[in-house]
């Protein structure tokens, strides 16, 4: 087992990204707590939730895992006890890099909502991204549910983004380039912030990413109306959102919130999904209603919106050499429903 002096001749190697002294010497280890096979820190930084921190959090778990630590638990706080130079403040986007949410962008905003959890919103979001992508565009997907991230485990992504100056370079998979909370914590650590910290890491994930040249971009929204949605709204003005409901009625009497948020602060709904429609046998080709029926139709009236899909039960199939739990093959009968929503969402934002 490590000791705490062990620990500390590690961290000594690290440096402070903005005071350009090792976090040993520069007094940023505010706390350090060592168990068997486990060590927790507690870091003060100038300037937090930047690519730098990132960056910094990766070199330490780096090197304590290295070292035989199993698992490291990792905590930042803003120092109010040092100022720094204007080379030293928060990373800017580098001149002449077009940024996502700049007046000359022509990205679309796509937002996957939804009322409620547990209807596959996150499913939805990586089969449509995936589907745009397979149709020929340049498709980004931000993995915005910052407390429930699942989007790098959905499409089977083992790689964390790259880090090179200020800029993050999401990673990408299936023509989709991706960015999520799930790249910066450490094994699978529940995220514990409030919202201004959410939505200064969202913010974060639109000008500190180096996205290029992009035709749309998904954001994975938490469910329900919170501040991250809310933030969203705030930040996005043209957002465009897909409702995403399953056929019961509460389900979609929750997603009518959604809705209405998305039209009251003038954000236009491209139309539903529902999810979890109906389950097909392979058999007999028989339908079964195993939620209900016609909640997403009902919705779709309500919003005065299309329905624009209706996506049966079902799970892809797994590919061990090529793993990916959550995304359809285009061949694959639910990934011909993506695809059609997909035309259908490129028709609509033409």
């Amino acid at each position: 087992m490590l000791t705490e002096e062990k620990v500390i001749e590690l961290l000594g190697s690290i440096k402070d990204p903005y005071l350009h002294k090792s976090v040993v010497d520069s007094g940023s280890i505010r706390e350090l707590k060592i168990k068997e096979g486990y060590v927790g820190l507690k870091l003060g930084l100038a300037h937090t939730g930047t690519p730098e921190q990132m960056q910094l959090q990766q070199q330490i778990v780096q090197v304590l895992k290295n070292a035989g630590v199993e698992s490291v638990g990792l905590r930042f706080e803003k120092r109010e006890d040092i100022q720094t130079d204007g080379q030293q403040q928060e990373a800017q986007q580098q001149p002449g890099t077009p940024s996502l949410l700049s007046e000359n962008s022509k990205t679309e905003f796509i937002a996957i909502a939804s009322g409620k959890g547990g209807v596959g919103k996150s499913t939805v979001s990586v089969n449509l991204a995936v589907a745009l992508a397979r149709l020929g565009k340049k498709v980004g997907l931000i993995d915005a549910d910052i407390y429930g991230f699942s989007v790098p485990d959905m499409m089977g992504i083992q790689e964390r983004p790259k880090v090179k100056g200020d800029r993050i370079f999401p990673v990408e998979r299936f023509g989709v380039k991706v960015i999520s909370m799930a790249f910066f914590v450490e094994d699978n650590a529940p995220v514990i912030w409030r919202g201004p910290m959410l939505g200064k890491m969202l913010m974060n994930f639109f000008s500190e990413v180096e996205w290029g040249d992009l035709d749309y971009v998904l954001l994975d929204l938490p469910p329900g109306t919170g501040d991250v949605a809310l933030d969203v709204h705030k930040m996005l003005p043209s957002c465009k959102e897909v409702i995403v409901t399953t056929p019961h009625a509460t389900a979609a009497f929750v997603a009518a919130r959604a809705g209405t948020m998305a039209i009251k602060t003038n954000h236009q709904v491209l139309g539903i999904v529902e999810n979890m429609s109906y389950f097909q046998s392979e058999t007999t080709g028989e339908k079964e209603y195993v939620f209900g029926k016609d909640g997403g139709k009902r919705l779709a009236e309500e919003l005065k919106v299309p329905l624009l899909g209706q996506i049966p039960l079902g799970q892809p199939k797994i590919d061990e050499d090529d793993f990916a739990p959550s995304v359809y093959e285009r061949t694959h009968p639910i990934g011909e429903h993506y695809i059609n929503i997909a035309k259908t969402v490129i028709e609509k934002t033409k």
